[in-house]
């Protein structure tokens, strides 16, 4: 049974893997949506997640798209609340729940791994869980037992220094830790729903699977020379790269561990993927 508001974890919990996955268009999951299915395999998927875990994780660091800040930061409440942003959506979605407890020791010992690291971190203990957690893990743990840290992004999106963070936190898989990214692995807020953009999602897509699945030295380089794949600005603008960046971090934390695609659909006519190293 999980205690959410032990002080230190459970060190006999298996080695947990790393996830890169999309968190789907705001509370997309929790409402009626045209077409009616656009998001039924995205949640059947995540959904199937629990059972492919070598065990329930001790806790869950979660970096999401939806949090930048100027250096790495760690919400280190214990019992964060919710951030319900995303705007426009029914008035019900604005009252989902997902109580999960914080993890202070978490956020302290990520912050260490930073640190010792030479990567400025530090911990905030106000800062609420964003859309970019709760949406995701209310499909895939609903029972909210798994206590959560959210981690930002750092503001300057550099893909080495976020694989440099993952590498920093890679220890913490050792201790039952679930680590995830969420984001999206197309997001132009102006290609979705266009037809023309199915080959274009479709192109970087590829280019993303086949750096996954490469060894880890090539596919760190490869990441780090994102911009440079097929379509890359077209499927993540300029100055809009937020939702890949995430990938970056898990891809760091996966070391030497194989990567590979679990998850792919097309929705709204972009292609969307989900990674899994272990």
């Amino acid at each position: 049974m999980h205690t959410p508001n032990s002080s230190q974890p459970n060190n006999s919990s298996s080695r947990q893997p790393v996830w890169f996955l999309p968190h789907g268009a705001g509370p997309c999951f929790f409402m009626e949506w045209q077409p009616a299915d656009a998001w039924l395999a995205m949640r059947t998927f995540m959904q199937q997640i629990p059972h492919t875990l070598p065990q329930p994780p001790q806790a869950i660091l979660c970096i999401s798209a939806h949090w930048i800040e100027n250096s790495f930061t760690l919400g280190s409440g214990a019992q964060p609340s919710l951030l319900y942003d995303y705007y426009g959506f029914p008035p019900h979605t604005y009252q989902l729940s997902y109580p999960a407890a914080g993890a202070p020791w978490l956020a302290q010992r990520a912050a260490e791994l930073l640190q010792q690291a030479a990567i400025p971190a530090q911990q905030n203990p106000s800062r609420g869980f964003d859309h970019g957690m709760f949406i995701p893990l209310k499909v895939i743990f609903p029972a909210a037992q798994i206590p959560v840290v959210q981690l930002s992004l750092q503001a300057s999106m550099d893909p080495r220094l976020h694989l440099q963070a993952g590498r920093a936190l890679a220890p913490l898989r050792e201790q039952g830790v679930a680590i995830i990214g969420s984001g999206m692995s197309f997001h132009n807020m102006r290609g979705y729903g266009k037809p023309p953009f199915a080959p274009i999602s479709d192109r970087f897509d590829q280019w993303l699977c086949t750096t996954v699945e490469a060894h880890a030295e090539l596919r760190a380089a490869r990441l780090c020379d994102w911009q440079q794949a097929p379509e890359a600005h077209l499927c993540h603008p300029p100055g809009a790269e937020e939702h890949l960046i995430p990938l970056m971090l898990i891809a760091g934390a996966a070391g030497d561990d194989p990567g590979k695609q679990v998850f792919s659909d097309r929705v709204m006519e972009t292609t969307l993927s989900a990674f899994r190293f272990a």
